[in-house]
């Protein structure tokens, strides 16, 4: 193939975005700041990449300048990672800094991408910003780069989630004597069931739940019609759920043990509903928000009728509210919202 070196039309580079041809490589320099709305374009230019004459055997893209990536950043490297391999195209990240490959490894793709790191050898230039840090220079200088929630990086959010871990693990340890009983009368089967589910930035964990359907669930799944929108399954009527589930569903006693994944760090107290990998895989790019912050036991969804929502995009609604309201206080005031919902007749599992 004759070597030519080609700039992207520009429908296809966003003005935040560099790219680039050279035979068969097609390069795109990512911005400093991977947020939604960069996530967004840069989707639309993996896409638009393989409109280009010509065919695209790699997909380079460059990390020298990205300072912060969110969920929706890593949503999209997602969506332009099963892109290329429907084209049969290789995906290569290059000059990945540390604040990058952080939240890489956090979320393991760092076992899914090819990825070539910064070299961690700071430059004279690195040196002098690092001197300016010390006066502060620097920092004002980043400004103007966005991070991570608050509530991700709360302390008081934090310890509030241990205080109450304890107490409800203390609860859950009661609880665990006279329901693994049931349990086990019912129909024989293990007391806890145990699902993958994604926390922050698409973090994969295992949810624990006492367990309210028949042992083979997951495997009979396709005989359940789902009977809401978009990527959640629901069906009230799940033949799947055993006779001591549906009470614990109801009161929602079967989400006890997920005190256990607070504790641990993996969900909080409040934040947004859990979502399973095959949701996730569902995403569009700005759909990946709703990870921004981790789980939650309860949350906006809990308190306004999480039985009534059937919309996806309801969920995304109410995710994004509450990123937006989020406070200390405002956690308590849903926690204790909770409590009067579980009292009440709109209590019902999602």
């Amino acid at each position: 193939m004759t070597s030519h070196n080609n700039r992207l039309p520009s429908s296809l580079s966003p003005a935040s975005f560099e790219a680039s041809v050279l035979e068969s490589m097609g390069t795109i320099h990512l911005t400093q700041s991977f947020t939604v709305a960069e996530a967004e374009s840069f989707r639309r230019s993996c896409q638009q990449a393989f409109e280009h004459p010509t065919v695209l055997k790699e997909v380079v893209l460059d990390f020298t300048q990205t300072r912060f990536i969110d969920s929706s950043g890593i949503g999209s490297l997602v969506i332009c990672h099963k892109l290329c391999e429907a084209k049969g195209a290789k995906l290569r990240l290059i000059n990945v800094p540390n604040q990058v490959m952080m939240a890489l490894s956090l979320t393991e793709l760092d076992k899914v991408f090819h990825i070539e790191r910064l070299s961690t050898l700071p430059t004279e230039r690195e040196q002098r910003q690092r001197g300016r840090l010390k006066r502060g220079r620097y920092q004002r200088a980043l400004g103007n780069l966005p991070e991570t929630h608050p509530s991700v990086r709360s302390k008081a959010k934090r310890a509030l989630d241990i205080i109450g871990a304890l107490m409800g693990l203390t609860l859950t340890a009661i609880l665990w004597v006279v329901v693994g009983i049931i349990i086990k009368l019912d129909d024989g089967g293990p007391i806890f069931f145990a699902q993958t589910r994604c926390s922050f930035l698409g973090k994969r964990f295992k949810i624990w739940k006492f367990r309210s359907m028949v042992v083979d669930a997951e495997a009979r799944k396709k005989e359940v019609v789902n009977k809401l929108e978009g990527p959640l399954f629901k069906n009230d009527n799940d033949h799947r759920i055993t006779k001591i589930g549906k009470f614990l569903r109801r009161t929602s006693l079967d989400e006890f043990p997920q005190f256990w994944n607070v504790l641990k760090g993996d969900m909080s107290l409040v934040g947004t509903r859990p979502p399973t990998p095959d949701e996730i895989e569902k995403y569009e790019v700005s759909q990946w928000q709703r990870l921004n912050v981790k789980p939650g036991m309860t949350g906006e969804w809990q308190v306004n009728g999480r039985s009534k929502v059937t919309s996806f995009e309801d969920v995304i609604r109410l995710d994004l509210q509450y990123q937006r309201k989020w406070s200390l206080m405002y956690d308590i005031q849903l926690i204790f919202k909770t409590v009067m919902v579980l009292f009440s007749k709109n209590s019902g599992a999602m």
